[in-house]
């Protein structure tokens, strides 16, 4: 970020910090694919209110049982994740839950009820997802937003009009959700099943967005990846979206991961019945904030995919 003043020389952005992390990020243009977080399976809990810096873990939510609860979960690789619906909505009776499975071909939402904190530690969430049960109220995309301030106010600030938008136009399909990473993109915004995670939402692209997820569709302009992939495979979708944006998330999967150069990784996608080959160079960019809460500047990593010619 450039200073004026005495010295002309161009002072680096680990020295100075006058804008929130998205500003900078955004003027910076920082690269977002392959950000998305690892996990492929989540429990979202309804916990209206405030939240704190842990989320479901900083709230109203009993705090015994939620610590627990995340705790067996994450041991199975699933992500705990509050949710709550836009605006200063009065929950009373029961509260909402639901499992959520990204994996290639499994893609699957299930909700459920419960009255109190502890009848959650007794869910089964893996056998929630074998169960074949009835999935006609979970046929349609969920749209969530990350809105949680105490985390970053970036998300709030940026993520409330973006759910505000969804919500008027896919009604009770929209929640605000905890804390799911890439502070300095938001407003992030999270579609499930499907796991597609964007970034630098705003309001006036709401509509586009719920257009193309209705068609099965991807924006590949501001896609940062999809949940449950590595780094590597994310950023290889993302070119192999753009360059083929016909093709919808369904139609491309990864077949095959090769690792023999820490710098460089080399994917094999499935894109719409074609093979595709997308090498990916991995690189640390230089120190910044990261987020508007850092104690300091950090290094975040950086993947940058392109085709393989002739394979």
């Amino acid at each position: 970020m450039p200073v004026t003043g005495a010295r002309s020389a161009t002072v680096t952005e680990p020295e100075v910090r006058f804008e929130r992390c998205s500003v900078q990020a955004a003027v910076r243009g920082d690269p977002m694919i392959g950000s998305a977080f690892p996990a492929s399976r989540l429990l979202l809990v309804e916990q209206p209110g405030s939240w704190g810096r842990t989320g479901l873990l900083a709230s109203r939510f009993d705090s015994a049982v939620g610590h627990r609860l995340v705790a067996q979960l994450e041991r199975r690789g699933i992500r705990v994740v509050a949710i709550r619906r836009p605006g200063r909505n009065v929950v009373t009776g029961a509260r909402r839950w639901a499992v959520v499975d990204c994996r290639p071909h499994r893609e699957r939402i299930v909700w459920g009820r419960f009255e109190d904190d502890h009848d959650l530690l007794a869910l089964d969430v893996p056998g929630v997802l074998l169960d074949p049960g009835d999935d006609s109220a979970a046929s349609q995309p969920e749209y969530l937003v990350c809105a949680h301030g105490t985390h970053d106010v970036c998300c709030a600030l940026r993520g409330r009009p973006v759910a505000a938008a969804l919500e008027s136009l896919r009604p009770g399909r929209v929640w605000e959700c905890s804390h799911v990473g890439g502070d300095r993109f938001a407003a992030n915004l999270l579609v499930l099943p499907a796991g597609l995670l964007y970034g630098q939402v705003r309001p006036e692209q709401a509509n586009d967005l719920v257009e193309l997820t209705d068609r099965g569709a991807v924006d590949p302009t501001q896609l940062r990846g999809r949940v449950g992939f590595g780094s590597a495979e994310q950023a290889a979708m993302a070119l192999a979206h753009q360059r083929h944006p016909s093709v919808g998330w369904r139609d491309m999967g990864v077949v095959a991961v090769e690792r023999t150069d820490p710098e460089r990784i080399v994917v094999t996608l499935m894109v719409g019945g074609t093979p595709v080959v997308v090498a990916v160079r991995i690189s640390r960019a230089e120190p910044r904030w990261l987020t508007c809460q850092s104690g300091s500047p950090g290094r975040a990593a950086r993947y940058e995919p392109s085709l393989v010619p002739g394979r």
